[in-house]
């Protein structure tokens, strides 16, 4: 009777032993990306789109859009019926819509990861992390310029992260290497640090072509000039100027056939009308065209209608950000895109705030929250964003990248089939009993809701025994955690030194620059 008393409870602990080695296992999960099952958000009628439609090919033909320092860009605009005078190219009516037909309404972005490959476009939604900023920020730290050593921690947690599905590009502007080198040890990183999805370099375009060069050291020549593996952002200099250093960059990824998100620069009220219609007529007008000169360069290039928007506080001049103005042009914009067929960037975790407060959860929440709604295929800025895009926070990164979860889970819609019903469940409990131990609740636990990786739910008592920690304090642990937990994604080693050779053989060509 001992013995067997005995073997119960080693058995019994054993299995507790698995239940807590599983629970404390270092995995290393990527969510898919998501695919809706609910519907778009849509504030426009048909007679408001027909009009922003028609007022933005009403723009490019009487207004027209700037070209600036690019010759090539100019000729062939003139070949393809534009009129041309100076820099100021103006589109008749109908030209640009019709180039852009030739555009892909679906675009896959391999990952050198298969399993880890996205789509962007129909119901998709992809999430990528902050992009730009010259600050990071830590608890420990607080706000200080970025360096090399802090995009890689970047590049590490978005690739711990689950519910992130690309790596990005600039996730911060390393300032401690020159600006003419920083590309190569950026996309070195990404490439070898994360088995993710990322994005090329735009800052000139002898940089963009780096990337592609790059790019087919690790997938191979045959596999890059067949297939699209980078992404890569093109801003426009809203209002309607196209400056030759981003066309440039254009020109070398519609070429090598990698997408390019055409996205105009907006802040409303200094960059675009104050109001909503004027600003979407602005949007469609310069996306457009930015659409269509992709299209002249190589019909059927990837790319990608791009929105990125925020309003202005006419007091102090500053971006705001989880405003009802960005929302309803966010909104209006996914409409548009959607009419013309394109995969459609926009939204991400938005904030003004400084520090990764409640005005930060507020703005970031409406931001994320209203990106789903609006139909956005491709979310920039996803998890990190702090002080209006200048600061990449280690401590938000991770509160936002475990709150995407909750997209996730929101974007699945509601199950209708024969589980989801749950009508063996209300039969098996009856009134007055509970489900916690009934057959289908035993049979969906693991997986009927989504849970928080990083927020605290316990009791009062345990939350205050464990040091009486807020979001940020948590946030910080999660950091450490996941850095700490961080393992490379395997990669050929013989891929692995020829990207080193590349980078160290061009970093030697030149001298080193800071402007």
């Amino acid at each position: 009777m001992a013995e067997a008393q005995a073997a119960g409870r080693r058995t019994r602990g054993g299995g507790g032993a698995a239940r807590r080695a599983e629970r404390t296992a270092v995995r290393i999960d990527t969510a898919r990306f998501i695919e809706r099952n609910i519907p778009n958000f849509e504030v426009l009628t048909e007679e408001a789109l027909q009009i922003i439609e028609h007022n933005a090919e009403t723009v490019l033909e009487e207004i027209g859009v700037a070209f600036v320092e690019n010759p090539a860009a100019l000729d062939r605009w003139r070949q393809a019926g534009a009129d041309v005078t100076g820099e100021r190219v103006r589109i008749p009516r109908g030209l640009a819509r019709k180039l852009c037909e030739t555009a892909p309404g679906r675009i896959v972005q391999h990952a050198r990861n298969p399993d880890r490959s996205v789509e962007i476009g129909g119901n998709s939604l992809v999430f990528a992390p902050v992009y730009g900023p010259p600050f990071v920020r830590d608890a420990a730290g607080g706000r200080r310029y970025a360096t090399m050593e802090d995009f890689r921690n970047f590049v590490k947690l978005g690739y711990m992260s689950k519910w992130l599905h690309h790596s990005g590009g600039t996730v911060c502007e390393p300032t401690d290497v020159p600006v003419n080198k920083r590309h190569l040890d950026m996309l070195l990183a990404h490439m070898t640090l994360s088995d993710k999805p990322y994005m090329g370099s735009v800052t000139e375009p002898s940089r963009a072509a780096d990337s592609v060069e790059m790019s087919k050291i690790l997938f191979g020549a045959e596999f890059v000039d067949r297939n699209t593996v980078m992404t890569s952002l093109i801003n426009i200099n809203s209002p309607l100027t196209f400056d030759s250093v981003m066309m440039g960059a254009l020109e070398v990824y519609a070429a090598a056939g990698q997408a390019c998100i055409i996205s105009p620069f907006i802040v409303g009220g200094a960059m675009a009308p104050v109001t909503v219609a004027g600003t979407l007529t602005q949007v469609l007008a310069e996306v457009l065209a930015g659409v269509a000169y992709s299209q002249l360069i190589r019909p059927g290039a990837p790319v990608i209608f791009g929105a990125f928007v925020t309003s202005i506080d006419m007091n102090s001049g500053a971006p705001t950000f989880g405003t009802p103005e960005a929302a309803h042009i966010t909104y209006g914009a996914g409409q548009l895109a959607r009419r013309l067929g394109l995969p459609y960037r926009s939204a991400g975790s938005f904030c003004g705030s400084k520090l990764p407060d409640a005005q930060a959860a507020y703005e970031t929440a409406n931001s994320l929250n209203m990106g789903l709604l609006a139909g956005v295929n491709f979310m920039l800025h996803a998890c990190g964003w702090l002080e209006g895009g200048l600061v990449s926070s280690y401590e938000k990164f991770v509160m936002d990248a475990d709150q995407l979860g909750v997209l996730h889970h929101f974007a699945r819609g509601v199950e209708m089939d024969a589980n989801g019903q749950g009508m063996d469940a209300i039969r098996e409990v009856g009134p007055g009993g509970h489900y916690l131990g009934c057959a289908h609740t035993q049979a969906n636990f693991k997986s009927a809701f989504w849970r928080s990786d990083l927020l605290d739910y316990k009791p009062f008592e345990t939350w205050e025994e464990e040091g009486a920690r807020d979001t940020q304090a948590l946030a910080t642990a999660r950091v450490a955690k996941l850095l700490a937990d961080y393992q490379k994604p395997a990669i050929d080693p013989a891929v692995e030194e020829a990207l080193a050779d590349y980078v160290a053989r061009k970093k030697a060509e030149a001298p080193d620059s800071f402007t």
